[in-house]
């Protein structure tokens, strides 16, 4: 790509940020721009003084499009505490978009749930105890990933401390890790 001038460069970062819903990491973007990384620190300074949806990740730069942060809990549990994880999780604040496994053979097999209130809950619980399916987690031996979107990183956090205080916590997992929120438009 040719060089740009700064100003423009400033706007394509921006098109480029605006278009993933995954960090991009500052070498990814110097390389793209054929500029430096510290070129790009400095761009993304100056372009985070004019807005404040540029957020800086460990993993790169992310434009958050909405009020809202994601995270993914890795988890593990017994049928029977189904319904205590997912109420313990709305009732906290969160939202959980997803439930998914990671399948040695099949590889990733994804649910969206779309679960955020008592009412949702008790109506996913009524599906999955009255249909002739188990739950997706047996598959894999009660291990399975939920993604959870919240207001703020504070919701998250607790979340992530009630599921571990109740012994369903695993691990807390980075988006980028696992799965690509794409299919979930803007993060």
């Amino acid at each position: 790509m040719a060089k740009l001038k700064s100003e423009d460069r400033r706007n394509k970062i921006l098109e480029v940020l605006s278009d993933s819903t995954v960090p991009i990491s500052g070498s990814t973007l110097a390389e793209r721009f054929g500029v430096s990384r510290q070129v790009i620190v400095t761009d993304i300074a100056i372009l985070r003084a004019k807005r404040s949806d540029i957020m800086a990740t460990n993993n790169g730069y992310i434009m958050m499009h909405s009020d809202t942060r994601r995270r993914i809990f890795k988890v593990r549990h017994e049928d029977n505490e189904t319904r205590d994880e997912l109420m313990s999780i709305v009732n906290l604040g969160g939202k959980i978009l997803d439930v998914f496994i990671e399948h040695r053979v099949y590889g990733t097999i994804r649910a969206p749930l779309d679960l955020s209130s008592k009412r949702d809950v008790d109506n996913f619980m009524h599906d999955l105890t009255s249909g002739v399916s188990t739950p997706l987690k047996n598959v894999t031996f009660g291990y399975h990933y939920h993604t959870i979107e919240a207001r703020s990183e504070i919701i998250l956090d607790e979340i992530g401390e009630m599921l571990k205080e109740k012994g369903y916590l695993i691990e807390v997992l980075e988006s980028t890790k696992v799965y690509s929120p794409k299919s979930y438009g803007s993060v």
